[in-house]
Formats: structure tokens, C-alpha cells, sequence
């Protein structure tokens, strides 16, 4: 099967038999998994033994053969397997006299590489960019331009779309000047460099919600660690979602509107997505009625719904209708000094976090337990997925209304239900919005200056790189709050937010800066994100974004599936943005 290769273990050796047991690289702390047991071989026959068995690929895997009797400890091998490999482990005696055993692996067939298909993949859209970027030059010739200018008429969807009352503009700084020329209809063009981001991470959310052609790094980390792509996405989406906040309200308070009506737009927009996301995690076309009693409610949306609400609310609490400049004594620090009763109130939420996480007992685990249960910890405690979190979620949602299959489970074989959006994390989704709501201050306080903005989100990038480096000791494992996408941990929202500080600088410097870069094709997901997450999830399995394959253990064959589903996502929304259809809540 994918991700397999076969293994034939012959065991040269007489009675007794041989026990052989394996354990993932990529789990840590791990009990031992038994694989087969192999027989001893028959002296009369002088046949050897044999036991075949699967093992996995993806990860360099810990061989132990050992004893049947008295558990008497033979050898152990690490390797990496290749996936369809043929292998065979051969179990012999050396030396009778002080019984030297040997184990010699060996390849009876070569594994194939399973990684042609993204090279092959790669060479297809660069060939296409090449295409585009042809396209472009031939734009230049003036009868050309002039005949597509005519058709597609884009000034009319820039019109439109820079108009949209709360879209974040290059003018919605509190600090500028509020005279009249300041708000030509020249001067306000949308951050495309925004939508951009936003779309970028839309786009591969998408691909691997859809398999990412069922490769491993294209799955989400099982536990700690390893800061594979799904483990960014949600996070900028979160991080993007604070900057929007930022540029928004003050545009809304700006053209007069009061905050009481803006409050109510922000209650009513999170309960919408609260309630599309219940509906959209909660798929059930073709079984008929849904049952209350397994309905799971934690979700991508609802996180983003409640963080949206805590969010927004806080920043129309303390943001200024009018454009005034602070008049403060350190005005390198205007984007941050004014709004202190908003950090102490992210400093408080944060020591809830941290005081629930590593304070609050829990049954039959340890005080501030983080590990993923099951066989981590060498078994120790395998009801204890995500410590405190897990248990706050059963103990206030009910097992049954949370996440079943956690991806702990693959690697580490916990039983226990897990939420990854659930309550306590949506502590930390709070922090990270805050950190992207920083960004779209820096963006209204230093309107007209990228080199201001470009070195405060540098500032920014290191500030919370150093940060992660500290809780983490630059470790996988062994820091004081490890990166964990899983819990949310603290760690995991500084590097993130270091990540897309960094991400969003080099975006906003190509596209609103140089403008070298449009966007394209990022920014058409972009500017219709709910449209296509909700999309993507509502007819993943229909065609023609799903169809039978012929091989399903073909990573090929699903990477082109993928692929093509995320693709036809991307031309939608770019037909969307032709037509200037944008959903908003």
C-alpha cells in the first residue's frame, strides 16, 4: 500500500523464535509496537523461519528483534524504508561459541520515488506562469491592450471593490491628516498585498484539506514539532483576519458610523460563522436526519467566529473615530502606547492560558501534562491527549461532541477524543489575531512610509522569533512550552506570528511597494475567502473536484486530483472577481 514497503524477516537461528517490534523516528518517547513473531528455523529441514510484515515509510523507523524466551535482547536497526521497497531482515548466528547473532537487511526490490510527481507537477505551473508572464509582455503591445481593456473593463471592478464601506485602504490611517485631499479617489487603493496573504494561505489550506496527494509532510504533525505546511495555515488565516480588524473599523468609524452599529455587525457576522462552520463540519448528505447526539462543535470557522468577536470588539473599545497623531512622549511607540488596556487585556487572557495549561488538575495525569497520550511517554498516561485542553473540552463539550480521529492517533495511537479547535486554544487563536491586528496598526499608523512598516514588521518578525527560541530552547521536545499546533501553544502562536510578520513583509514589499507582483492568482481566493473555504468543504466529494481513480495507492494519481480541484477553486474565484461577485458577511 502507499506508504509501504514490504518487509521479510528469515530467521536462520534454532529454537526459540523471534519477536520483532518497531517505533516510528517521528514519535517521541514511544513505546515499542510488536509486528510478528517469526519461528525458529527447522535443523532437519534446514529451513529458515519466515514472518512478513508492512512498514511504514514515511518516517526513518527503530527495529528490535528480540527473544521469544526470556526477551533476550538480539539487535536493533534504524532505517528508512522506501515506499513499494521489497526487503528481507536476515537473522543469523555468527559465532556459536559466544553467540554473536548478526541481522543483515537487504534490498530484494527497489522502492520507487514517490516524489517524481511534485517535480512533474512543478514543471507544469512553471510552465504555465511562463504562459502568463508571455501574456503579460504581449499586453504591452498597445492594439492588444487596448482590444482587452475593452473587454474585461477592469477600472469598473477596481471601482467597485475600493468603494466596498469597511474594505482595508492604504488612507485608513488614525493618524493621518483628515483634510479633504487626503481622501482623493486617487489615493485610496485597496492592500492587495493583504488579500494576497490571505489567498496564498487559502489556496494550500485548500490542497491539503483536499489529501496533498496523500503525502506526509502534507499532514498535519502528529504531535510536536516538525512545522509542516498545514501547520501554518490556519494560523496566518487567523494572523490576516487581525489585520483586516485594524484597517476596517477605522475605516467604518471614519465615515461616521457609530460603534454601537459596528457592534452589532460584529456579533452578527461571528454568529454567522460560528453557525457555517457547526453546519459545515457537520456534513451529512447522504445519511439522513443529523443526530444531536454526536454533533461536533468546535471548528476551523467557529475558532475564527469567536476569535473575529473577542477580537474586534476589543479594538472598537479603544480605537479613536478621528485621525488625531498621538501627542505622547515616545512616538516610535504610537502604534502600541495608546492601547495598553488592550495588551494588559492579551497579557490576562495569557495567564489564564498558562495557568489552566500547566496548574489545573486533571485526573489520573500529571500537573501541565502537554503530550499526546496513547504510547508517548512510554504508556504512561494514554487517556491524557492534550493534558488540561482535552480535558476541559470533555468535561465541558461531552466527548462525543468533539473531534474523533485527533492526529495523534496515527503515530502515537491515542484513543481518547481531541479537539484541535477547542476551548483553551482559543485563548491563543485570541493572541495570534492580536499580533495581526499590530500589523494593520503599523499599516494606518505609517500610511505612505513602507520603509517605516517594512522595518516594523522586520522588528516584529525577531521580537517573536526570540521569543519562540526561549520557550522552545530551539528544541523539538525538550523546551518549556514545545511548538504545538495541536494545543496552540504559546510557542507555537510567536513563531507563527514570526513567520507571518516575515510572509506579509515580503508580500506588501512585491505587490503595493514595487509592484512587481499583482497578486495573481492569490489575490481572487483572497478577496473571496469564506466563498471557497466553504465551498472546497460543502463539494469536495463531488465531481469534478473528486472521481474514481484508477490506483488509489497512487500518489500521482491523487496529487493530480488535488491539484486539479484547487485549481478549479482558483478559477472560480477568478471568475467571480470578473463579475465583481464578492461574499461577504
Amino acid at each position: 500500500r502507499m506508504d509501504q514497503a514490504l518487509l521479510l524477516v528469515r530467521n536462520e537461528l534454532p529454537a526459540p523464535g523471534l519477536n520483532v517490534a518497531a517505533r516510528s523516528g517521528s514519535c517521541h518517547q514511544c513505546l515499542y509496537q510488536f509486528l510478528a513473531f517469526v519461528p525458529p528455523s527447522n535443523e532437519s529441514l534446514r529451513k529458515p523461519g519466515t514472518a512478513s510484515v508492512m512498514v511504514d515509510t514515511q518516517h526513518p523507523l527503530t527495529l528490535l528483534l528480540n527473544s521469544s524466551v526470556g526477551d533476550r535482547h538480539l539487535c536493533k536497526i534504524q532505517y528508512h524504508f522506501g515506499e513499494f521497497g521489497n526487503y528481507s531482515l536476515v537473522v543469523k548466528t555468527i559465532s556459536t561459541s559466544n553467540q554473536t547473532v548478526s541481522c543483515d537487511l537487504i534490498i530484494n526490490e527497489g522502492p520507487i520515488n514517490s516524489y517524481l510527481p511534485i517535480l512533474f507537477a512543478f514543471l507544469v505551473y512553471v510552465g504555465i506562469l511562463a504562459l502568463l508572464i508571455a501574456g503579460r509582455l504581449l499586453m504591452k503591445i498597445d492594439p492588444v491592450r487596448n482590444w482587452v481593456y475593452k473587454k474585461l473593463n477592469p477600472r469598473a471592478t477596481d471601482r467597485m471593490i475600493n468603494s466596498e464601506l469597511g474594505s482595508p485602504n492604504t488612507t485608513d490611517s488614525i493618524n493621518c491628516d483628515p483634510a479633504p485631499q487626503a481622501w482623493s479617489s486617487g489615493s485610496r487603493q485597496r492592500l492587495r498585498s493583504l488579500d494576497t496573504f490571505r489567498g496564498l494561505s487559502l489556496v494550500i489550506m485548500v490542497f491539503v484539506n483536499y489529501g496533498g496527494g496523500k503525502y506526509w509532510f502534507f499532514k498535519h504533525e502528529s504531535w510536536n514539532g516538525k512545522l509542516h505546511f498545514p501547520s501554518a495555515l490556519f494560523s496566518r488565516f487567523v494572523f490576516i483576519m487581525g489585520t483586516s480588524i485594524a484597517l476596517a473599523l477605522g475605516s467604518v468609524l471614519r465615515w461616521g458610523s457609530s460603534k454601537w452599529k459596528v457592534l452589532r455587525k460584529i456579533i452578527w457576522r461571528s454568529f454567522v460563522l460560528i453557525l457555517l462552520g457547526i453546519i459545515v463540519v457537520n456534513p451529512n448528505y447522504c445519511l439522513g436526519p443529523l443526530s444531536w447526539d454526536n454533533l461536533r462543535i468546535p471548528g476551523v470557522l467557529q475558532r475564527l467566529g469567536f476569535t473575529y468577536l473577542v477580537v474586534a470588539a476589543l479594538e472598537l473599545l479603544f480605537t479613536r473615530a478621528d485621525s488625531g497623531t498621538w501627542e505622547g512622549r515616545f512616538p516610535a511607540l504610537q502604534d502600541i502606547l495608546p492601547y495598553w488596556p488592550q495588551w494588559i487585556f492579551i497579557l490576562v487572557l495569557e495567564t489564564i492560558w498558562l495557568c489552566l495549561t500547566f496548574l489545573l488538575p486533571v485526573p489520573d495525569c500529571p500537573r501541565g501534562y502537554l503530550g499526546p497520550g496513547g504510547i508517548g511517554d512510554f504508556g504512561k498516561y494514554p487517556n491524557c491527549t492534550g493534558g488540561a485542553a482535552g480535558y476541559i473540552d470533555r468535561l465541558l463539550l461531552g466527548e462525543k461532541h468533539m473531534y474523533q480521529h485527533p492526529s495523534s492517533g496515527v503515530i502515537y495511537q491515542s484513543t481518547m477524543p481531541y479537539d484541535p479547535e477547542g476551548i483553551l486554544g482559543t485563548i491563543n487563536s485570541i493572541v495570534m489575531a492580536f499580533l495581526g491586528l499590530q500589523a494593520g496598526k503599523i499599516t494606518l499608523f505609517y500610511k505612505d512610509q513602507p520603509k517605516q512598516i517594512m522595518s516594523r514588521f522586520i522588528i516584529w518578525g525577531i521580537v517573536m522569533g526570540v521569543i519562540s527560541a526561549i520557550l522552545t530552547k530551539c528544541s523539538k521536545e525538550e523546551g518549556f512550552i514545545p511548538i504545538n499546533k495541536n494545543l496552540w501553544s504559546i510557542s507555537y502562536v510567536t513563531t507563527m506570528s514570526c513567520f507571518a510578520f516575515i510572509l506579509l513583509l515580503l508580500i506588501y514589499y512585491l505587490v503595493d511597494v514595487k509592484k512587481w507582483w499583482s497578486g495573481a492568482p492569490f489575490l481572487y481566493p483572497g478577496m473571496n475567502s469564506i466563498l471557497v473555504y466553504i465551498g472546497h468543504q460543502v463539494f469536495a466529494n463531488y465531481f469534478p473536484f473528486k472521481w474514481k481513480m484508477q490506483d488509489s495507492q497512487s500518489h500521482a494519481e491523487h496529487l493530480t486530483q488535488n491539484l486539479t480541484a484547487t485549481t478549479l477553486w482558483v478559477i472560480i474565484s477568478y471568475i467571480l472577481y470578473r463579475k465583481r461577485i464578492f461574499w461577504k458577511i
